[in-house]
């Protein structure tokens, strides 16, 4: 099959500063692919490359198989959803969704058949006079998606759009984009640097740092698995200890991390003496009282040094020893399997082997 998007040993220099270095990538036709970062990482400009927006100094970028390096935007098979949204101020919503069907060879008949559809897909019915200021934040947002979708474009690209949102509106919009996106099967590629939206609306995900892709894959790749320490510090797993394989076989290694905790984990290709880094999401993190007998890979007597209470969450930091501690995020129903955790508590915390991951730096 060939790849909606992608993009061949691409290059793009500002001066000293190289925001995209050498990125290969191929995305799927019809998924919905985040490239998520940092601020300042190159995700904006990997976008505003495969837009048109930007023009690599090396390497090639292909939409739906056809090399499109010297495709101006406006012959690019594909729109654009900005931050700002960029609607214009003095046209109807009507008229904004309407705005670039006008410069295709259709009857203002087809068109109005058009927008219409979109307005309805996009919960917006009944709405199509008003002007944009007549708007909420989010009515504004599939206004802005509405104006892109309708031209049918191969791939949408979509920058931050949901950054200017208050945190609950921006819940909503990422199941209304997802469901969207499914609906009409456009491939989707969206610019973020927030973890949940990635995780929650995405078929696959690339994190990016300096100009560069350190992994892509599934949400649950790159959350449950990630390969480097930066990658595991984004996807929160705030348990990494570094330490030394002190013995090797076929079914496992054992660690000495540097706070003297002697951990078994999975196999790996690593040798004996070799320094090495290993995370634990909080999420797999157990708690049991200090007398409970139980089977696990890896047990340790702990103390509870805080408990922060979320809601559905609660974050435990639990100290393993003087130089050794840990974060654990317990759900509700977790809570109740761990019983009473207070400040100052002696408990035993565990992990499962294959609940960790070996980082490269």
């Amino acid at each position: 099959m060939i790849p909606s998007v992608q993009l061949k040993n691409v290059f793009k220099r500002f001066g000293d500063v190289v925001p995209v270095d050498n990125i290969n990538l191929a995305i799927i036709r019809g998924e919905f692919f985040s490239i998520l970062g940092p601020s300042g990482c190159g995700k904006t400009t990997t976008m505003r490359i495969i837009g048109g927006l930007e023009h690599p100094d090396e390497g090639e970028v292909f939409i739906s198989g056809k090399l499109v390096n010297n495709i101006p935007p406006y012959k690019r098979d594909c729109s654009i959803v900005f931050q700002n949204l960029a609607l214009f101020p003095h046209l109807s919503v009507h008229q904004n969704i309407a705005f670039g069907l006008q410069f295709k060879d259709l009857s203002n008949t087809e068109i109005s058949q058009k927008v219409s559809e979109m307005l309805e897909l996009v919960e917006l019915k009944g709405l199509g006079e008003r002007k944009p200021r007549q708007l909420s934040g989010g009515q504004q947002q599939r206004v802005a998606l509405a104006r892109s979708i309708v031209l049918k474009p191969e791939v949408l690209l979509l920058d931050e759009p949901l950054a200017s949102l208050d945190r609950k509106l921006r819940d909503s919009m990422r199941i209304e984009i997802r469901k969207i996106q499914k609906e009409i099967g456009i491939t989707f590629i969206y610019v973020t640097h927030d973890l949940e939206e990635a995780l929650s609306m995405s078929d696959h995900i690339a994190v990016m740092k300096n100009g560069k892709f350190l992994q892509i894959g599934t949400p649950v790749e790159i959350h449950d698995h990630p390969k480097t320490r930066f990658v595991a510090d984004f996807m929160g797993a705030t348990n990494i200890l570094a330490g030394k394989i002190v013995n090797k076989n076929s079914s496992g290694a054992s660690i000495l991390t540097e706070g003297g905790l002697s951990v078994i984990a999975p196999a790996n290709d690593q040798s004996v003496n070799d320094p090495i880094s290993i995370s634990i999401s909080p999420e797999a993190i157990e708690i049991r009282p200090a007398n409970d007998e139980w089977e696990i890979d890896n047990k340790f007597p702990a103390r509870i040094v805080e408990n922060v209470y979320l809601g559905d969450v609660s974050e435990i930091i639990i100290a393993l020893n003087k130089n050794e501690s840990i974060k654990a995020k317990l759900t509700r129903h977790t809570r109740l399997i761990s019983g009473e955790l207070n400040v100052g508590d002696e408990i035993q915390v565990g992990w499962r082997k294959e609940d960790i991951n070996s980082l490269a730096d």
